[in-house]
């Protein structure tokens, strides 16, 4: 697709993809294409397409996770959680004791999606740490961590069963967690992580993809968690806005808070 208006292209371009969405062949929450995907359809730069999506995420029509893509957005926080924790203080406001088993921590070389996500070369060496999340003594979540060799170091020699990521960094470094961007979907327990959740396998799953940030926008981790169902379900807080309930901007999320639940 060619752009012949005297418009500037980026502004082309936005135009389009938010014509797009209003008419909604994109949806809340779902993948737009990549910039490459834009680059090749009108035929101009990567800056050029950067610079349209930098346009709509300005005008908070879509929002932006480093290494996973643009997203169309709705009336809601661009971070799916109110709050940035980690997983002993969400186990701490549940009134539940944290412990975690630590599974395997070594050196893997990052393939081309976590490189990305990681802000690394590709088959670059990068720390992949593997985790069982308790509740009370029981399994509530696996967890498979990748970090930056340079954050990894610095939790190589650290009781990961008992400490946690962001406080070893926080505490002992000045390496503030500042920023998180979260995914969630359904998963089928695979075989591997039914067995550490102590699940059937298929068992269907609630997977986050969480993507946390330091100073600077430099990726501090990428992780896949998966929680068991039985043991947790997220509660919404909403503000309902007073004066044009109709203009279908919806309501202002408040609190987004993991409930974990003891087992049956």
């Amino acid at each position: 697709m060619k752009l012949k208006s005297n418009t500037p292209r980026h502004r082309q371009i936005s135009d389009w993809i938010r014509e797009q969405i209003d008419n909604g062949t994109y949806h809340v929450d779902e993948k737009l294409p990549s910039e490459n995907d834009f680059t090749d359809k009108f035929g101009v730069s990567r800056v050029t397409v950067r610079k349209a999506l930098q346009t709509l995420e300005n005008e908070q029509r879509i929002y932006r996770c480093q290494g996973l893509g643009s997203f169309v957005a709705d009336v809601r926080s661009h971070q799916s959680f109110a709050q940035l924790n980690d997983f002993v203080e969400d186990m701490k406001q549940a009134g539940m004791q944290a412990s975690s088993r630590v599974i395997g921590f070594k050196q893997v070389e990052a393939r081309d999606k976590i490189a990305s996500i990681l802000n690394v070369e590709s088959g670059a060496l990068v720390v992949q740490l593997e985790r069982l999340r308790l509740g009370d003594g029981q399994p509530i979540a696996f967890d498979i961590t990748w970090l930056p060799m340079f954050y990894g170091q610095l939790i190589e020699d650290v009781d990961l069963e008992q400490d946690t990521i962001y406080n070893v960094l926080e505490s002992q470094y000045d390496i503030p967690v500042e920023k998180g961007c979260y995914r969630i979907e359904a998963a089928n327990a695979a075989a591997e992580t039914a067995a550490h959740l102590d699940v059937p396998k298929h068992q269907a799953l609630l997977l986050i993809d969480r993507l946390s940030l330091t100073t600077g926008e430099k990726p501090v981790y990428y992780q896949k968690r998966y929680y068991r169902t039985d043991r947790i379900v997220y509660e919404l807080k909403v503000q309902r806005q007073k004066g044009h309930p109709s203009t279908g901007n919806g309501s202002p999320l408040q609190e987004l808070m993991p409930v974990f639940k003891s087992p049956a």
